[in-house]
């Protein structure tokens, strides 16, 4: 087992893995910017180092920096969180030559699933089903034409080196197809450096939902259920609950299959998640696969009393998984509290808490790196709370939710805990009506 672990990350995720650390006996170093001085994982890792300014570019994401900082405090382990440096291939490259452990993803791996054209060629080969649309990338507009013809409408324009929603277009008719494929190359050369574009056939009243995996060094691999994230605004997921309100125990065993299925044809090690569409149907298609922990976690961990931090460190340690597959035995919620104004379409609000009061009782759970007197830096991803109930039931963890948020204070600042206060009463949110869309019609009240 690892002696000390360096976490490359910040806030509330580099504060959950510290707390992990300390339970498995295992020294943390805490790294930070200047913007970070005064974050709660400064002061509760054994260790932290300044990393440099606010700026991420020249900190959080600053590989040399954070490998310096690895060996001077002779830490034999990285792990990197969500989001920053957590699916660089370079990265991992540059930990393993360094004989230092990257607990995540091998280059290679993040190679083969990162670029998402060739993360569908290779599901495809592996038996996993895949969106009907082009092998690869396309080379020119005719072809585009062409194919888009033959799937038949709507369609949907990806571009190959894509996230968050950049370089995508919906195309419902032939006559748009020009126009959207122009913008979109536009817009991925602009955001990526790269305007490679693929298509897809274009999934009707989608949700998104995505299975947890764990795979060992042993070429085993196990599934931990799903989540629903369907609830997004601009692709970032806003709230997410498991189980799914549209799973069926059919669904969720094929789910499950595929995506060990898919986790062992390329022997997978570490925590990772196979996202996919499912569309009305229950027809489901994989989407990507995230080679690393994500934000929403915590659900997981709730309904099948599972530590998945605890978890990846020991896959990383060469200790082989358990390889049996976990069923939610619970219900859980999780509100994504972010510093920004719900009734200003959602615009950053960083600066001071100046009174903070966290909700507590039976069945909550807060994961956050925020307290009174704390500063919101305007440099980094808005998300300063998860907010997470648990519960026997569906309703019940809705009423717990509900109940939470309005106990759930932060003066100071603007944040989205109206929102979900405003969709914990939705109609269609209750009775578990919702698609990747359901934002498009949302207004806050």
């Amino acid at each position: 087992m690892f002696k000390k672990i360096l976490i490359a990350n910040r806030g509330e995720i580099a504060l959950r893995v510290i707390r992990t650390c300390k339970e498995m006996g295992i020294k943390s170093v805490a790294v930070y910017s200047k913007a970070d001085e005064e974050s709660l994982h400064v002061k509760f890792a054994d260790e932290a180092v300044c990393i440099g300014p606010a700026a991420s570019s020249e900190s959080y994401l600053k590989m040399s920096n954070i490998l310096a900082a690895a060996e001077i405090t002779n830490a034999d382990a990285i792990h990197p969180g969500y989001g920053f440096l957590s699916e660089n291939a370079k990265f991992s490259k540059m930990c393993e030559e360094h004989q230092i452990k990257f607990i995540g993803a091998s280059c290679g791996m993040i190679n083969q699933m990162g670029d998402k054209a060739s993360a569908k060629a290779t599901m495809k080969a592996a038996g996993v089903p895949t969106i009907p649309g082009s092998e690869g990338i396309l080379n020119d507009f005719e072809e585009t034409q062409k194919l888009a013809s033959e799937m038949g409408y709507p369609v949907m324009l990806k571009a190959t080196a894509g996230g968050g929603g950049k370089g995508m277009r919906a195309v419902w008719k032939e006559e748009d197809l020009q126009k959207a494929w122009d913008s979109a190359r536009q817009e991925a050369a602009a955001a990526f450096g790269n305007d490679g574009m693929y298509m897809e056939k274009l999934i009707e009243e989608p949700r998104h939902i995505e299975i947890q995996i764990v795979g060992d060094s042993f070429g085993k691999a196990c599934h931990l259920s799903e989540r629903d994230c369907s609830v997004q605004r601009r692709h970032q997921k806003l709230t997410e609950e498991t189980p799914s309100p549209f799973m069926t125990d059919e669904l969720r065993d094929k789910m499950g299959k595929a995506a060990v299925l898919a986790a062992e044809y390329i022997k997978y090690e570490g925590a990772g998640t196979v996202e996919f569409l499912v569309d009305k149907h229950r027809n489901f298609y994989f989407m990507e696969m995230n080679t690393r922990i994500q934000v929403e976690h915590p659900i997981t961990e709730q309904v099948i009393d599972f530590d998945l931090i605890r978890e990846q460190i020991s896959v990383a340690a060469k200790i082989p998984i358990s390889g049996k597959h976990y069923l939610p035995k619970l219900h859980s919620i999780e509100c994504r509290i972010n510093a920004e104004d719900p009734y200003n379409d959602f615009r950053p609000s960083p600066g001071k808490i100046t009174n903070l009061n966290i909700p507590g009782g039976h069945g909550i759970r807060l994961d956050t790196h925020v307290y009174s007197g704390y500063v919101i830096p305007p440099f980094y991803d808005s998300m300063i709370a998860k907010l997470i109930t648990t519960a026997q039931t569906r309703e019940e963890a809705i009423n717990k939710m509900k109940r939470a948020l309005q106990e759930f204070v932060i003066e100071g600042v603007k944040t989205t805990i109206p929102f979900h206060l405003q969709l914990m009463d939705h109609p269609d949110y209750l009775a578990g009506n919702y698609t990747t869309k359901f934002m498009e019609e949302f207004e806050m009240k």
